[in-house]
């Protein structure tokens, strides 16, 4: 979003504008949502955390610092509302076979569903701090420097857990017997 276009929502959610909120939850939701699945690895809870974040959203949009981009502010609350879920639940449980997204094409949907089910395994077996840069990164093409600005990281801070992070992902991929290349691109 523009940066005045980002003002003008916040102001106008601060007055009350129902306009503006259903704006920015349009704009959002669908962010936000997979960024609180791939960190939860449950539809349900992600649906759940999704409806909190913007709850939380619209109650604290009084605090929102304009110095930063409204994303990013939003994405923060998303991933604590979403580490905050996990730290509730322990233990981790990988995602059924029959919760995994189903993508049209007969020969493809069997050999995606199991590729998507190993990666999301591999993706709850990192803690908390490497699987936010992982989803950050690589679900929702967050760039390093956005990274740092929603983590309030530094960004070699970033680039480091993101290779540590591939670096376990690919080694739980292996391990599981998936095949996997050499750690993933960089910017």
């Amino acid at each position: 979003m523009h940066k005045d276009k980002d003002a003008a929502l916040v102001n106008g959610c601060k007055q009350g504008d129902r306009r503006a909120m259903s704006q920015v939850i349009s704009q959002y939701q669908r962010p936000v949502y997979n960024a609180a699945y791939r960190i939860l690895g449950d539809m349900d809870d992600a649906a759940d955390t999704t409806q909190v974040v913007f709850i939380k959203v619209f109650e604290h949009i009084a605090d929102y610092d304009p110095k930063y981009k409204f994303f990013s502010w939003v994405y923060r609350i998303a991933i604590n509302e979403s580490l905050n879920q996990v730290k509730k639940r322990r233990p981790q449980e990988p995602l059924a076979d029959s919760q995994a997204s189903p993508w049209p094409g007969p020969a493809q949907v069997l050999d995606t569903r199991r590729t998507c089910n190993r990666v999301q395994a591999a993706l709850m077996l990192l803690n908390e701090d490497y699987r936010a840069v992982v989803v950050l990164k690589h679900f929702s093409g967050c760039s390093y420097r956005q990274i740092g600005e929603i983590l309030q990281l530094p960004e070699k801070t970033v680039k480091s857990r993101l290779y540590s992070a591939r670096q376990l992902m690919k080694k739980s991929l292996q391990e599981d017997g998936s095949q996997v290349n050499g750690g993933g691109s960089h910017e």
